[in-house]
């Protein structure tokens, strides 16, 4: 074999197992050795052994590296694969790579974000080959293949320990339990991940290999139902280390539990344990270090605890497990002290530790201190006790302390059985094997022992179900299948469990009365000495050597037999028995378990294989044989292999990278180990064997169409085309194979291929080159020609200028000299003569200045002698005037003093106080006029009473001479009684003018004074808010700035909040419509379990329409009262009345109006009260002035009869108005309107009985005179003439109150009615008429005085509020004022805006709280005249109809009557009973596709149009079962066609309709700004539906969300295929080997494969649907925005979770194909929706694709250019990153070190992947329609001719 120059190759190396090489020079067969560079450019010669002529592995090619699958690899071998997986392991952080079948899981040693609900739902429903390599792929297929071939399935994962076995299984059942989920509310995948704790916590422990190691195997089965649900699971251990309870190694620790109990030992209720530190006792301190870095025990026991409740496990019980596991550490506490023979020993009575071991126990202290010290010996004749040694004593107690602890975890698995097994039949189950791998240490014992023979079993089911798969796959494709020879490890198994094996060798041994160790290795060694898989070692007689699969291990023989016999004394176990707690006790006895083992295979029994129990059954008594371990597990493993062999497997092989637990630190040598013995490298032995690259057609084409000749691309038949290509490049036919669907490769031809492809591609390389670089040249000759033209022309001319410019520089210079020396000459003349001038000036100048110094020295001198004289002239008249003045001074001072003795004495004269009283006669004339001015107007006022008074005399006069005449006529009683009452009534009178002027005059003083102090304060208050405003002005202006910025910050904040809370709001409204949807699915599964022949009624007091009898009833009025909202918010309670800022406000400021409201009414009430008093003393005392006694015996019967029926009408008055306020005060609840109300109706009761009593106090007097009167005219005295009623009254001219006026003539009314006739007093009536005309008058002048009175205080009280209000704000001003001037600027401004906002705020709520009581007014107005009307309308209707009915009896024969057409008022009229019909037909039984060509929405106008109807008739049932009927027959439509698109968008778009029209037309300003006049008359007139406004934008956004759910569902697996998959680009990108996982899309023309063209067309689909049927636009936005979403997410997570479409092509792909959907979008004009701005991290990431990835620039572009996507994003797509040609480089480690160190400031989510569950909040604007209901045509079609048009 010839291998030629830089050939890559792997030669052997001692360190790092095997090191890449490249030949120097060619090897000719025959040469003894090879000349090779190392890596480090070293030379090494390498030699070659002739005879075997073993050829150093060759090398893949570098596009092959790194691949998903080592079978894809082209070269399968031991150096491919391991370097495979260290190039994905360092270089990539890929943990996971498949090989075959077998999914390779290297430990990390740290925590990797790739196991979140996001991944797992990634991983959800893809094929195995589809995603990157993970454990979750592999438990998607073992579901999948469940699901699809309903077979049990299996995951088996091995490998060493601390390789991550126990959390690869953790993993894979925590994607079952989401993917599965359980099928009822039993939460039993809850059950199963918590059965992971307490496994870990009495299970795993502390190793030097790793810090939580599985110390046993376990198979749990996960059970399904026929709907893949889980239902339950079950668990079976093997081989519990039960040595570890009593022995551990140097840096080991005991099982986990012991160490979580003694960190709670501290708790209240551990304190009977007895428990101090792990260190103070023996079991758990013989390995030195108890702790584990990083691991808090307290926290990790708190979990397990938590784990023993989900399942079920009573806290007794718990307590009783911990007082066992307590109870071993004590035991190990033992002191065991030996005698002095040395066979004896004995225990101290008082050892602590054995009373606390008996106690938890409760045992007798006494029986154990015995036993433990001695054991009984049984013979044939006798029992003997006899004592036993130290070393006995001490391997008796940990006997018993393992035996203890191997029967406590035998019950607590038990138990998780119970909790987690299920009533129900299991369709099927998934097993998950967590079983340790193959080990090998420095002393192997009896533990190695029996796991190497569990892996050999395991190792052989592997082998075969390989080998099986192998056979199928040829048989498959129809490939000739010649027999492969696979390594079979059955010799190694027969050695050990064959009849006369190892095992039963050892069970011998066992039974005989003295065996040992030695014997039992003396006879291995005389039995198996043969044995090709047995050795003895040379230097010992107690060891013996296995020949396993994955290498020799020696076993050491001592411990054997003990372990194997696991003997326990009978007597001790008696002990345990006999213990008082019941939980020890049943851990001992038998009768539990003498059921066989076959008794637990009748749960599985709805599986293929029975299941039986893992646990192995024990002795069944004393004189039985007890069964060894070794048997035990034998069977046991038995067992397992059956349940295996009767599912698929699937396996997962862990592997431990380095020993150190080094994050990401691979050891080369511990990898190639651990992948000998896990099986990895015998599969890759088998698939090398045959024919291990496969390809299918399609992607080969794909791959190699570079070496396809143009004249057989003209075939169509891709096959054949195959054929042709490989029958011309690889010359012996053996090399491939065809097969059915693919193409079967030899092993290396595969890298021949892509050598081909690569010289195809260099040769076509090196042919543009050539001619891109000849095209280059040229270009540069005929640029370099054109230039040299260029220059040339351009310096001849150069030349020809430079001439010209000489020549005119030449003359030039001649006239500039000309010039310059005619300058120089006049220069020079005028030099001269300036100096010659100057110094003439000069001279002249000096003579002049000579003779003016001379003239100014004269005349300083004259001014000198007179300034002198004059000051000598001055100095002398000071001297004389002084001297004058002090002889005055002297003389004034004598006269002075003589003048104030004078005084003196004058002062204490009369006189003088005269003079000082002159001011006091000012003051007293002052006060003198003020008082005329007050007689003055005493006069005046004096005179108007004269003139009232003289014409009350004239009245008096007029009414004396007809009293004089009526007595003389009929006598003088009665007339001095009506004299008497009108000068009584004119007393009154008088006094109430007086006091009314009184009252008129000093309200008139207050008033005025009250004014100007109002005004004085409002000038203040001006001059304070200028202040204030040039204040706020001034720092409003310095920060205008500043504040305009905060506020946008703001505005953008409280939208964001707005956006998070619409979204919070529509994930409670997903939710709900979740939640109901699931609560109709279990009672239709409920309904058809418990189905029963015959028809069950339903409960009377159950709706039919369950689900929706929550809606709310029709609101007559809107709840807009500050008492309204009081009431809502202490009937909903303070927490969860979910009040605004506004609306706190509003009732704040109520409360303190109500406050003030109550005070009045209480002072009024008071003042009432007094005023009552007076009045009945003054009526008391009139009743004693009357002296007839006729007519006080008339007056005292009529007034009793009258007063008692009064007191029975006013007594029924009180009860009934006492049961109304008691009714209103139990409605109201105690709400702050209530003792208003009842004050006001006490007010009412009171002016009631006043009016009462005024009335009959009338009626009794007009009764006695009507008797009197009656008396005398019996008595035969005629009348006299009548008497003139126009009789003038006293202040008649004065304006009287109009409802006044009516009371009094009502009253003079009534009156008339009550009495018999006025005829009796004389003809006419005159004189009572006038009576009660004057005693009306003085009642109506009283009423307005007191009324004025009133009116005049209230008033009052008003004003001093007002002032004393204005005083508080002037007070608060200041004090605000004066804080804020000592605050700093930006603190002023702050301040300043708020309390500019909180005045403004207050101003509003004013307004609002006055336009509501408006509003409130008016719609109680119109609701009254609408109730009017009504009752206008029904009469009017009933009169026409008796009208017709009775003109229909007169007429006798049949008359026709034309009705006159009327117009349609946009109202539909419906019978109660139609209802049903008219939903049935207008909503679930309306199919979109009859509707095509209507108007969009007609059946939400249709619906409209029927409640307007019934809004006006008033009819609010009708209403309310309408609205329901229909929500309900929506909500029924919607559920029935779940995935129908169309259906959906059609009732999204009416119920957005109906929604749009109950805002449209509620009447509500706001939403009538567009309306037209006529559709305002549409608007309901009775109802306010606000409430259903809101039911109905619920159930929209259901139908949105439900709609967005189907259009996912078509879209989403198109999009993979479509974006990252297919073509867009012809020949593009190009498709790399796939290995045995096989892409899912990558079949035969692509039968699964989508286009982006069929995207679009979906699109399109959805696009057309929506718009047809009138979706408002905006909500079309928002559909597509949400969609593209869904696309940028799911395509950027599959690319994220894919190595294989990570590349350059695959990111013009990207680029090309989302510049298609943004083309798409700006032609259907959708650009706006924001839809592409969600497609940025999937533009970002093709980008990222593209860019180059080497030098820092590039590594600061990248991060400057990826702003949406993550840190983690970023570095995994530069990971994944993968070259489709050999001419890419790969992404350097070094550059992503780069990149991760830019990018550490971000704080970007921790989550890897997009969340593509995510939805938008969705917005529904209002959206008013111009159609006008009467406008609107309804087809017959739809066959609704029950409605009647109004």
């Amino acid at each position: 074999m010839t291998q030629y120059q830089y050939t890559r190759v792997w030669i052997p190396d001692p360190d790092e197992v095997w090191r890449s090489a490249e030949l120097t020079k060619d090897y000719k067969e025959g040469e003894k050795s090879l000349q090779l560079r190392l890596e480090d450019e070293t030379i090494r010669e390498y030699p070659i052994d002739v005879q075997s002529n073993q050829l150093p592995f060759l090398r893949n090619p570098d596009i092959l590296v790194g691949e998903n699958d080592l079978t894809a690899l082209s070269y399968l071998h031991e150096p491919a694969v391991l370097h495979n997986l260290k190039v994905r392991f360092l270089e990539s952080n890929h943990i996971y790579t498949y090989c075959g079948i077998v999914l390779v899981a290297i430990n990390p040693y740290e925590q990797l974000p790739i196991y979140g609900q996001d991944v797992i739902y990634a991983y959800s429903g893809q094929n195995m080959g589809d995603m990157d390599p993970h454990i979750f792929a592999v438990a998607e297929e073992a579901y999948k293949q469940m699901a699809r071939d309903e077979k049990n399935q299996s995951i088996v994962v091995s490998g060493e320990s601390g390789a991550g076995k126990t959390v690869s299984a953790k993993y894979a059942m925590r994607y079952f339990a989401t993917v599965g989920g359980s099928a009822s509310d039993t939460n039993i995948e809850e059950k199963v991940l918590a059965s992971s704790p307490i496994m870990e916590a009495i299970g795993n422990a502390k190793t030097t290999r790793n810090d939580n190691s599985s110390r046993f195997g376990k198979y749990i089965q996960i059970g399904f139902d026929k709907r893949y649900h889980i239902i339950g699971a079950n668990m079976r251990t093997y081989l519990l280390e039960k040595s570890r309870v009593v022995f551990q190694a140097d840096d080991e620790r005991n099982y986990h539990i012991f160490y979580q109990l003694c960190a709670a030992g501290s708790l209240p209720e551990f304190k009977e344990l007895a428990l101090t530190c792990a260190e103070d006792f023996f079991y758990t301190s013989q390995g030195g270090g108890t702790c584990i870095e990083g691991v808090d025990d307290a926290q990790d026991f708190e979990k397990t605890r938590q784990a023993f409740t989900l399942l079920g496990v009573r806290e007794s019980h718990q307590i009783s497990i911990f007082k066992i596991i307590a109870s071993i550490l004590h035991l190990g506490n033992v002191e065991i002290q030996a005698e002095r023979d040395g066979d004896s020993c004995s225990i101290s009575p008082q050892d602590e530790h054995l009373t606390n071991f008996c106690q938890l126990l409760g045992v007798e202290h006494s029986q154990m201190e015995h036993w433990l010290c001695h054991r009984k010996l049984v013979t044939t004749s006798e029992t003997y006790v006899k004592s036993m040694s130290l070393q006995q004593v001490l391997n008796a107690r940990n006997a018993l302390a393992k035996h203890i602890y191997a029967q406590l975890f035998g019950w607590i698995v038990e138990h998780i059985n119970k909790a987690l097994h299920t009533p129900l039949k299991q369709h099927s189950f998934i097993g998950v094997l967590d079983i340790y791998g193959f080990e090998t240490f420095e002393v192997n014992s009896f533990e190695q022992f029996c796991i190497n023979y569990a892996n050999e079993k395991l190792q052989q089911q592997f082998n075969s179900h390989v080998f099986k798969l192998e056979q199928e796959e040829y048989m498959k494709e129809q490939i000739p299948w010649t027999l492969i020879d696979f390594y079979d490890n059955q010799p190694c198994i027969d050695l050990i469990e064959a009849k006369l094996g190892i095992l039963d060798l050892l069970d011998e041994e066992c039974k005989v009365p003295k065996g040992t160790d030695q014997n039992w290795a003396q006879k291995l060694y005389d039995r198996h000495s043969g044995s090709q898989h047995f050795q003895k070692p040379r230097m010992s007689n107690t060891a013996f050597i296995v020949v396993h699969f994955a290498d020799k291990v020696e076993y050491l023989s001592d411990g054997f037999l003990e372990k194997n016999r696991d003997t326990v004394y009978e007597e001790q176990i008696n002990i345990l028995k006999a213990s008082k707690f019941p939980l020890v006790a049943d851990l001992f006895h038998d009768d539990k378990d003498s059921v066989p083992a076959t008794a637990t295979s009748g749960k599985g029994s709805s599986s293929k294989i029975n299941i039986r129990s893992a646990r192995p059954p024990l002795k069944a008594s004393n004189k039985e044989h007890k069964k060894t371990v070794g048997h035990q597990f034998r069977t046991s493993l038995h067992l397992l292999m059956e349940t295996l062999n009767a599912t698929t497997p699937h396996y997962v092989r862990c592997i431990k990278p380095n020993d150190e637990k080094l994050p990401f630190h691979f050891d080369p040598k511990r990898a190639v180990q651990q992948l000998r013995a896990c099986g990895v490298l015998e599969t890759i032995r088998i698939s090398a064997a045959g024919y291990p690259s496969r390809w299918a057609y399609h992607d080969f084409f794909n791959r190699y169409r570079v070496l396809v000749k143009k004249r057989e691309l003209a075939n169509t038949d891709k096959k054949a085309i195959c054929r042709s290509v490989l029958e011309n490049l690889i010359k012996d036919p053996d090399k491939f194979q065809f097969g059915r669907t693919k193409i079967f490769f030899r092993a290396g031809q595969v890298a021949y291929l892509e050598k081909l492809r690569a010289d195809k591609f260099r040769a076509a390389t090196i042919m543009i080159q050539k001619t891109v670089r000849g095209w280059l040249q040229k270009v540069k000759y005929r640029r370099l020609k054109a230039a040299t033209l260029t220059l040339q022309r351009y310096c001849r001319g150069h030349l020809a200028r430079r001439l010209a410019e000489h020549l005119r520089r030449t003359r030039a210079a001649v006239v500039f000299q000309k010039q310059c020396r005619m300058r120089r000459a006049r220069l020079a003349y005028q030099r001269a003569r300036r100096a010659a001038v100057v110094i003439q000036a000069f001279a002249r100048g000096m003579f002049v200045r000579r003779i003016y110094q001379q003239v100014l020295m004269e005349h300083k001198a004259t001014i000198l002698q007179k300034h002198v004289r004059g000051w000598m002239a001055r100095r002398h008249f000071r001297r004389l005037r002084g001297a004058a003045i002090v002889i005055q001074c002297a003389f004034r001072m004598l006269k002075a003093k003589q003048e104030l003795k004078a005084l003196k004495i004058e002062a204490r004269s009369a006189e003088h106080l005269k003079r000082l009283n002159v001011g006091m006669e000012n003051k007293v004339v002052q006060l003198q006029r003020k008082i005329d001015d007050q007689n003055k107007e005493f006069k005046t006022l004096s005179e108007q009473l004269m003139a009232v008074t003289s014409t009350h005399a004239v009245e008096v006069e007029k009414l004396k001479k007809e009293l004089a005449r009526y007595q003389q006529d009929h006598g003088g009683d009665s007339s001095l009684r009506l004299q008497e009452e009108v000068e009584s009534l004119r007393a009154e009178l008088h006094r109430a003018h007086s006091e009314r002027k009184i009252l008129e005059d000093a309200h008139t003083k207050e008033k005025d004074e009250l004014k100007k102090q109002v005004a004085v304060l409002e000038q203040e208050n001006a001059l304070l808010k200028d202040e204030k405003e040039q204040l706020n002005n001034q720092i409003l202006c310095q920060a205008k700035d500043e504040f305009a910025q905060n506020s946008i910050k703001e505005n953008l904040e409280m939208k964001k909040e707005l956006e998070e809370e619409r979204s919070r709001y529509q994930n409670l409204v997903k939710e709900y419509s979740r939640l109901e949807q699931r609560y109709d699915n279990l009672r239709d599964e409920l309904t058809i379990i418990k189905q029963t022949p015959g028809h069950r009624r339903n409960p009377s007091n159950q709706s039919s329409l369950e689900s929706d009898s929550n809606y709310p009833s029709i609101s007559t009025s809107e709840v807009g009262d500050a008492e309204d909202a009081l009431q809502q918010v202490e009937d909903i309670g303070l927490e969860k009345a979910a009040m605004d800022m506004t609306v706190f406000l509003k009732l704040q400021k109520r409360v303190r109006e109500l406050e003030q409201e109550r005070k009045k009414l209480q002072v009024q009430l008071e003042k009432r009260e007094q005023q009552d008093g007076r009045k009945v003393q003054v009526e008391q005392a009139k009743n004693d002035l009357d002296s007839d006694q006729d007519a006080d015996l008339a007056y005292n019967s009529l007034k009793r009869q009258e007063l008692e029926s009064e007191n029975k009408k006013l007594k029924n008055d009180l009860n009934e108005l006492r049961k109304a306020v008691a009714e209103q005060a139990t409605q109201n609840n105690s709400t702050h309107s209530s003792p208003d109300s009842y004050s006001l109706l006490l007010n009412q009761l009171k002016l009631a009985n006043e009016e009462l009593e005024v009335r009959k106090e009338e009626v009794l007097i007009l009764r006695t005179q009507i008797v009197s009167a009656d008396q005398r005219r019996l008595a035969g005295r005629s009348t006299e003439p009548n008497i003139n009623a126009r009789t003038s009254w006293p202040n008649s001219e004065r304006h009287v109150d109009q409802e006044d006026a009516i009371e009094a003539y009502h009253g003079v009314c009534q009156t008339n009615s009550k009495t018999e006739d006025w005829g009796y007093l004389n003809e006419d009536g005159e004189l009572g008429l006038a009576y009660q005309g004057l005693k009306q008058v003085a009642r109506l002048l009283e009423a307005q005085l007191q009324a004025q009175s009133r009116e005049h205080e209230e008033e009052v009280e008003g004003l001093k509020a007002q002032v004393e209000a204005l005083k508080e704000e002037l007070d608060k001003q200041q004090h605000t004022f004066c804080q804020t001037l000592l605050l700093s600027p930006e603190a002023q401004v702050e301040f300043g805006v708020q309390q500019e906002i909180s005045r403004l705020t207050n101003e509003n709520l004013d307004l609002k709280e006055l336009v509501e009581k408006l509003e409130k007014n008016e719609r109680k107005l119109k609701k009254q005249l609408k109730i009017y009307m009504k009752k206008v309308q029904d009469l009017e209707a009933a009169q026409a109809l008796a009208q017709s009915e009775r003109r229909r009896h007169e007429l006798n024969r049949q008359v026709t009557v034309q009705r006159k057409e009327k117009d349609f008022q946009g109202m539909l009229e419906y019978h109660k009973e139609d209802e049903a019909l008219l939903i049935r037909s207008l909503v679930t039984e309306l199919k979109p596709q009859t509707l095509a060509g209507t108007v969009p929405c007609l059946p939400a106008y249709v619906l409209y149009m029927c409640i307007r109807h019934a809004d006006y008739v008033n009819d609010d049932l009708k209403v309310h079962s309408l609205l329901t009927s229909t929500i309900n027959g929506i909500k029924k439509v919607l559920k029935k066609h779940n995935e129908d698109f169309e259906m959906t968008s059609f009732w999204l778009s009416n119920t957005c309709r109906l929604l749009h029209c109950l805002k449209q037309y509620s009447g509500d300003e706001g939403f009538m700004t567009q309306n037209t006049a006529k559709q305002n008359e549409h608007c309901l007139k009775n109802f306010d539906l606000t409430e259903y406004r809101q039911v109905l934008s619920d159930l929209s956004i259901q139908i949105y969300q439900q709609l967005i759910k189907i259009a996912e569902g078509v879209l989403q697996p198109m999009i993979v295929s479509a974006m990252l998959e297919n073509e867009s680009i012809q020949g593009l990108s190009g498709v790399k080997p796939t290995g045995y996982r096989k892409r899912s899309s990558s079949m035969v023309d692509g039968d699964n494969s989508y286009c982006l063209e069929a995207v679009i067309r979906q699109m399109n689909s959805f696009h057309t649907v929506m718009r047809d049927q009138g979706l408002d636009p905006e909500i079309i936005l928002q559909v597509f925005k949400q969609l593209f979403y869904m696309i940028n997410a799911v395509t950027l997570n599959n690319l994220l979770l894919r190595k294989d479409v990570c590349s350059w092509s695959t990111g013009m792909q990207l680029r090309y194909n989302i510049s298609q959907l943004e083309e798409w979008l700006r032609g259907r004009n959708l650009h706006q929706s924001g839809a592409v701005q969600t497609m940025e991290p999937l533009i970002q990431a093709a980008q990222l694709l593209q860019l180059k990835k080497k030098t820092p620039e590039d590594a600061e572009a990248i991060c400057s250019l990826c702003t949406s996507l993550s840190t983690q994003q970023i570095v995994k797509i530069l990971n994944l990153y993968t070259p489709l040609n050999e001419f890419e480089e790969r992404v350097t480690v070094a550059f992503i070190r780069t990149i991760q160190a830019q990018l550490q400031e971000r704080n970007d989510p921790q989550q890897l992947l997009l969340d593509s569950k995510h939805m938008f909040p969705v917005l529904f604007p209002f959206n008013p329609s111009s159609l006008t209901m009467d406008s609107i045509h309804i087809p017959a079609y739809l066959n609704l001719e029950f409605l009647n048009k109004v």
